[in-house]
């Protein structure tokens, strides 16, 4: 009995162990199953936990998170100057509280504080040549954005010309766009352009509009560029009657072609010196070209042929005659905005050297009571806003050494010192944060339709600069330079006051103090 219990009992055993073992395996499998849902139950969870720093974890930013505040007692609101901080989460500016309000916020926030230094909307440069696709040895997207953000400068609008091909269809600017994507530290608008091939052709400029141009330019005098020839006041005409549907921009190189006035005669003068080139570029080319303008422009007014069309006038170095003709047409209820560049407001003709091809541009560097005249004006807001004109080439275009003015490829390479540049020579004029911030973010966010960038305020994108004022330092090979050719600026060797020190695009932390964000995380900017 006892021997029929005990292997009854063991029957027992083998039967638990092997249904233990039947079960085992059950969960074992039912676990093998399981497992992979389990994970991406997990990683769903994680993502959703992490959405609200997606920007942090993709090398988009310096920072590891999102959702911070930036301190200082110099923030520059439309409000005016405050001590205090600004709250970003995300993309987006999300509060701007004084410092008296700011001592009610939980000390466990995540607070970048920069003390003294100024906090200021992200530049817009609404005037700039970064000549890619096609000429990319020139500047190129990478180095020419990497520029902008060691410079303050969060958006910029790039010129339709010396890339190539120019950007003057549907098809060119796609090509544009591929080669900005994933190569821009900043967002990047685009503007068309206005040739005498699409001017007659309504369609043709709807489509380009259509397919996201923040605008158009054109040039009323040869570019330089065979791609894009010349308009003329009938080419403008017939632009700004399509623009007006679109309630965008023209923008216009206002020179008239020398042949269309009395030139001077410049056999036997040396090409070496600067009066010569300036001797070949008369105030009256400036002149001319305004005054054709202001016969077409009229029709931008209240109930005209073109209203809710704009012209702009680029890069005026003229502080006499052509800008008492805008400052007319603006009193006649005309739509008309100008702007002028710091390399106008920096030097002058007595400064620039024999054979310094380096600061030949057009319109060309002026007198230095031109140039008083020209400060005195935007001081006085005869002049809407500020641009770079950064327009970069080879260093072999440049003629360096052989300084032939009449030869060299014009333009000036400024793009990452305009912010610096500004204040070292507004200073002795009485410059103020607030019409810093007027002319290099208000004004040109307005002109490109920018309407979430350009101010510090709740609501915009978290587009911002933060800089030293009283820093002084030298452009020099110790210093870090972005643009791909720092041989041909005009500005190198020169002692500056108001050092970046960090910039932010849309929360993200680009830029700061001589290092980028590891990824190209800049936005192309497309009008709907």
């Amino acid at each position: 009995m006892r021997r029929f219990r005990e292997e009854r009992s063991g029957r027992v055993t083998d039967r638990l162990r092997l249904s233990c073992r039947r079960r085992g395996a059950e969960m074992e499998g039912l676990l093998w199953r399981v497992l992979p849902l389990l994970a991406l139950l997990s990683s769903l969870l994680l993502y959703s936990y992490f959405s609200g720093f997606k920007t942090s974890h993709n090398d988009c930013s310096l920072l590891p998170y999102s959702h911070y505040w930036i301190r200082s007692k110099r923030i520059v609101t439309p409000e005016g100057v405050i001590a205090g901080a600004v709250e970003v989460k995300g993309r987006n500016i999300t509060s701007v509280v004084k410092e008296e309000d700011w001592q009610g916020i939980s000390k466990g926030e995540r607070v970048l504080d920069y003390g003294e230094a100024v906090v200021m909307p992200g530049l817009i440069d609404v005037h700039a040549h970064l000549d890619d696709p096609g000429r990319s040895d020139w500047e190129g997207f990478p180095s020419g954005t990497k520029a902008a953000a060691a410079g303050g400068i969060t958006t910029l609008v790039d010129m339709p010309l010396n890339n190539f091909p120019s950007t003057v269809s549907t098809e060119t600017l796609e090509l544009k766009i591929k080669a900005a994507e994933k190569n821009i530290y900043v967002d990047v608008g685009f503007w068309g352009g206005l040739v005498p091939d699409n001017a007659y052709n309504s369609s043709a400029l709807e489509a380009l509009l259509q397919a996201g141009v923040l605008g158009l330019k054109s040039f009323m005098c040869p570019s330089g560029i065979d791609d894009f020839p010349m308009t003329d006041a009938s080419h403008i005409k017939e632009g700004l009657s399509v623009l007006a549907k679109y309630r965008r921009p023209l923008l216009v190189h206002a020179e008239v072609q020398p042949d269309s006035i009395s030139m001077p005669d410049l056999d036997g003068d040396d090409p070496r010196s600067y009066y010569t080139y300036l001797k070949s570029r008369p105030p009256l080319m400036e002149e001319g070209a305004i005054r054709e303008l202001l016969t077409v422009s009229k029709d931008t007014r209240p109930g005209g042929r073109s209203e809710g069309a704009h012209l702009h006038v680029v890069h005026l170095s003229d502080a006499s005659s052509s800008l008492e003709l805008i400052e007319e047409a603006k009193r006649n209820g005309e739509s008309v905005t100008v702007e002028t560049c710091p390399h106008y407001l920096a030097f002058s003709a007595e400064d620039i050297q024999d054979g310094d091809t380096r600061f030949k541009c057009a319109p060309p560097i002026r007198d230095a009571a031109n140039k008083e005249k020209l400060w005195e004006a935007l001081m006085a807001g005869k002049i809407d806003m500020l641009s770079s004109d950064h327009s970069p080439t080879v260093p072999e275009l440049k003629l360096l050494r052989d300084g032939n003015f009449l030869r060299a490829w014009g333009g000036i390479s400024s793009l990452q010192f305009v912010l610096p540049v500004t204040w070292t020579y507004g200073r002795k004029y009485g410059l103020t944060l607030e019409q810093m911030a007027h002319w290099w973010s208000k004004r040109p966010a307005e002109l490109a339709g920018q309407r979430l960038k350009g101010a510090i305020v709740t609501g915009n994108y978290a587009d911002i600069v933060v800089w030293d004022p009283d820093t002084e330092f030298y452009l020099d090979d110790n210093y870090p330079v972005f643009i791909k050719h720092p041989t041909i600026s005009a500005y190198m060797g020169r002692r500056l006051a108001g050092k970046v020190l960090a910039t932010f695009l849309t929360g993200n932390l680009v830029y700061e103090e001589g290092k980028h964000a590891p990824a190209a995380c800049g936005a192309t900017i497309l009008a709907k």
